[in-house]
């Protein structure tokens, strides 16, 4: 196997890119969706459903398991892979999001972000370099680098400046982690809010530091979806052409068929497990909010086209009653199928792509899938 870091694209559809990133716990086939392993677990599901589901590589969060168990826990029981029994590839984020959604009980300074948790109320420091150092303990393959998020709304002026401050703990995580150094990559993150010039600014004070990865973060943050692909469709096709792009907690369906078009390869979202304990569920037909009553005596499978354990062994029947019932085995079963659907959609996606007809697939989904306030919707 290449090196940690290689990145290999192998086809091309327009903007969109059918490629594969080298880690250390092997190799991501992209474009590739990550589900979000927050605690080092995503949430009722064991490791051998996420494989059976086709999980290539997992998201964990420093924020949290730096608050619980602890990194250096994580560190004297083998690693993150070790600790939860994974044995593939795992990215983790730099906690800035969890920490700058932190209103009113966080600091922010040059040298980094003080805060309370949000568990006891403790109080934390988090600079570029510890973030480095909790990410270097929990073993994780891809490192994220400590960035400020904006909020929706922030006006020009303090855009401009947090994206400086971005950058400048950017540097400070690399240099506490040089390229090379070890098995472990660093991406970085490009800001700027909702202002093109300015995310084209950010790229071009990060670009010329070493980063194996750039990722897009700030979107997804209360904005549009229109507001949103305008943003991603300008600043996507903009990052570094032979280094994988990362587009951050985003999102639905059309979201991510909508930042593979982009020439966006990675992707994470909450949205499939925490939809699924919510009972709404994703489907070739579009969402199925499985509480409702027209599936009480309904026999049929969840989604006919899926072949995931809970589409072809149980009817919406008992899925319905499962989650009327709040039976555990309900969280478990609805987010075995909403993993599968956007595993699923991430393969469909890389077939599309070598094929030439991604424009098709999304289509599809835009007909299963309309976006909010537009027609069809």
């Amino acid at each position: 196997m290449s090196r940690p870091g290689t990145f290999t694209i192998t086809a091309r559809d327009g903007l969109a890119r059918r490629a594969s990133l080298v880690t250390a716990h092997g190799v991501v086939q992209t474009p590739a969706f990550m589900p979000v392993g927050t605690v080092g677990s995503v949430k009722s599901v064991c490791p051998r459903d996420l494989k059976d589901a086709g999980t290539q590589i997992l998201l964990g969060n420093t924020y949290h398991l730096y608050l619980r168990p602890g990194d250096e826990l994580v560190a004297r029981r083998g690693g993150l892979h070790r600790f939860m029994g994974w044995d593939g590839p795992i990215l983790t984020d730099s906690g800035g999001f969890q920490v700058f959604s932190l209103q009113g009980i966080r600091t922010i300074t040059e040298e980094g972000v003080e805060f309370r948790s949000h568990i006891d109320g403790s109080k934390h420091f988090f600079s570029p370099e510890k973030v480095v150092s909790i990410q270097r303990n929990l073993g994780s393959d891809i490192m994220m680098v400590l960035d400020e998020c904006v909020a929706y709304g922030a006006d020009r002026d303090y855009t401009a400046r947090s994206l400086e401050l971005t950058t400048r703990w950017a540097r400070r995580c690399r240099e506490a982690y040089p390229a090379g150094s070890g098995g472990q990559l660093m991406f970085g993150i490009v800001q700027g809010g909702f202002f093109p010039d300015l995310r084209e600014e950010s790229l071009a004070q990060l670009r010329d530091i070493p980063f194996e990865g750039f990722a897009i973060g700030g979107l997804s943050v209360g904005e549009s979806p229109t507001q949103m692909y305008e943003i991603l469709r300008h600043i996507a096709p903009r990052l570094p052409e032979g280094k994988p792009r990362y587009l951050m907690g985003v999102g639905t369906p059309l979201d991510i068929l909508t930042g593979i078009e982009s020439g966006v390869d990675m992707f994470d979202c909450v949205l499939p497990t925490r939809n699924a304990r919510n009972g709404t569920l994703f489907t070739s037909q579009g969402r199925v909010n499985i509480k409702r009553a027209e599936y009480k005596e309904d026999d049929g499978p969840l989604d006919p086209a899926c072949g995931c354990y809970a589409c072809t062994r149980f009817s919406r029947a008992y899925l319905r009653h499962l989650y009327v019932a709040r039976e555990l085995l309900s969280y478990r079963l609805n987010t075995i199928h909403n993993l599968t659907f956007f595993l699923d959609l991430a393969a469909q996606a890389r077939e599309a792509v070598e094929q030439g007809r991604l424009a098709q697939l999304k289509a599809r989904y835009e007909a299963a899938y309309p976006v909010a306030g537009e027609p069809g919707a």
